[in-house]
Order: C-alpha cells, then sequence, then structure tokens
C-alpha cells in the first residue's frame, strides 16, 4: 500500500541560506521552488493565510532517492528548537558519500558544526556491513548525518 519516501521535508528560517548550504556545501543539485498559497495550503498546513516557499534539492536523479524538501512559512513566526537526537522526532537525515574524509574536512573549512570526526561502525555480525559515519548540523540546526559504506 504504501511505496517509496517521496522527499523528506524541513521546515527552515531562511529558505535562501539553507538552498546555498545544501547547493554549496553539500553539494545537492537544486531541483527547483515553488510557492504555496491558498485554501488548499490552509487546510493541509491547519493555519489561516498560510504561505510557504518551498524548495527541492537532491543528490541523485535515481527515482528511489528522495528528494529534500525545504520549507520556510512566509510571514508566519517560527518556533525554533536546538536538534536533539534524544527526543523523539525525525533525529536525523542521513546522506551518503563515497568520500567521508573529504566531505568532513569540507564541512569543518567552511564552519558547519561536526558533532565527532567520522567514526567507524562494524555491524557485519548484524548483516548490515561496515560504515563509517557523523553526524553535523545544518544552518537551522537540524541534526544531519554522513555515511560512507565501506
Amino acid at each position: 500500500m504504501i511505496g517509496r519516501i517521496y522527499h523528506v521535508g524541513l521546515t527552515v528560517s531562511d529558505l535562501d541560506r539553507s538552498v546555498a548550504f545544501y547547493r554549496d556545501i553539500l553539494g545537492l543539485a537544486f531541483q527547483g521552488e515553488i510557492f504555496m498559497e491558498g485554501k488548499e495550503t490552509d487546510k493541509m498546513f491547519r493555519k489561516s493565510n498560510c504561505k510557504a516557499r518551498v524548495a527541492y534539492l537532491n543528490g541523485s536523479k535515481a527515482i528511489e532517492t528522495p528528494p529534500v524538501e525545504l520549507i520556510q512559512f512566509v510571514d508566519s513566526e517560527i518556533h525554533k528548537e536546538q536538534s536533539d537526537l534524544f527526543t523523539t522526532s525525525i533525529s536525523e537525515v542521513c546522506f551518503y558519500t563515497d568520500d567521508i574524509d573529504s566531505v568532513y574536512k569540507t564541512l569543518i573549512e567552511n564552519h558547519v558544526e561536526c558533532l565527532s570526526e567520522p567514526q567507524y561502525f562494524d555491524f557485519r555480525a548484524n548483516g548490515f556491513g561496515e560504515s563509517r559515519a557523523f553526524y553535523f548540523r545544518d544552518p537551522d540546526g537540524i541534526i544531519l548525518e554522513m555515511m560512507q559504506t565501506l
């Protein structure tokens, strides 16, 4: 009944800044932007006179790979909370790379907050293989993960 993930949506405070981060620092391709308003938008978000700028970025052209949807609500106050891995919610969005050391170096050079350097994990006994991974934050403090399978 349910198929693949269609997109992963993140609410951001400044769409232009977030697009620049996901495009220029992480290297995702900008797919386009839409503007949402009207009665359907009000019903969808359960807010009167709701307006939203929405951008889509993706690191792959494969249809199975869902894009990142960045949403900035226009003329609305956003409640900003520090993301926390230990709070019930989406804890992080994980991106794949084939060169985690290079990505880590690029993030550090761009003053991106990384929660650790890349760590090695061996889950072969559980059928998941080996990987290296680390967490970092986007401009709004949203926790993201970078992973390289080995």
